[in-house]
């Protein structure tokens, strides 16, 4: 029992520091992600660039790029949103320095998920806008799995979409969720300045609707660590109260007349 009790009380002080070390992890990723999306927008990656970068370092900075939508490409990914459940349209970019990208354009709710159903005229021509980089998601939905050869997608899984709709390479490794007119008022002047922009959408008056990417990362490593911690202290209790169980037996005994 004695070796069970030290062993615990190890263990359990290990498990509560490591949730230290992974809060202060998490902390970090929270500081960095609140960095990059606050930041000024920078150009989105050159495609060059695309096989070799390490995307889980760039999401959720803001980029910009320019270029001419693919509407005849487009799929819908299911999502739940503030709004309401609907889909996610994704349409492919044609970027004007080579490359697609698959741009979340925003939201539609249900009833609006084919083109024809929506207020909104489509962008055509060439188009800049100001998003979040985001990583692909290839995994499919929760307990389901995307089905490409009946139009479900439950996740924007942008190989599997690049496939299916049969893209121009290179695919980046990566989509875009669009910023609203609000987010995206601070672009850079200089870039406004150069006169890339011809044709710039306003995106937040109709649907699709953007702005709608929520940001929240979960953090109960506190929590996790004051319960181990707290289960280390309970074993040390417990060793205490067998030392003292020890400490009257061995009294008791030497009490006893010979």
């Amino acid at each position: 029992m004695l070796l069970l009790l030290v062993s615990l009380a190890v263990l359990f002080s290990g498990l509560g520091s490591w949730q230290l070390h992974r809060l202060a992890w998490k902390q970090e990723l929270i500081a960095t992600v609140d960095a990059r999306i606050h930041a000024e927008s920078v150009p989105v990656p050159d495609s060059a660039d695309w096989n070799d970068m390490k995307v889980e370092e760039l999401v959720y900075q803001r980029i910009y790029l320019a270029g001419v939508f693919d509407h005849a490409a487009e799929v819908q990914s299911l999502a739940v949103t503030e709004l309401g459940s609907g889909y996610w349209v994704m349409t492919p970019l044609l970027l004007d320095a080579g490359g697609t990208v698959l741009i979340n354009r925003g939201f539609v709710p249900q009833a609006m998920r084919e083109p024809a159903m929506r207020l909104t005229p489509e962008p055509v021509g060439r188009v800049e806008i100001t998003g979040l980089l985001r990583l692909s998601e290839p995994v499919g939905g929760f307990l389901r799995k995307n089905a490409p050869e009946a139009g479900r997608w439950y996740s924007r899984d942008t190989a599997a979409i690049a496939q299916t709709m049969k893209l121009a390479g290179p695919i980046a490794p990566f989509f875009v969720d669009v910023e609203s007119r609000d987010d995206a008022s601070d672009i850079d002047a200089a870039t406004e300045n150069a006169g890339i922009f011809e044709n710039t959408v306003d995106w937040a008056e109709e649907f699709p609707r953007a702005g709608l990417t929520v940001v929240a990362f979960r953090n109960t490593h506190l929590v996790y660590a004051l319960t181990w911690f707290a289960l280390a202290a309970l074993s040390l209790f417990g060793l205490i109260l067998l030392l003292k169980d020890w400490r009257k037996a061995d009294s008791s005994v030497q009490s006893e007349p010979g």
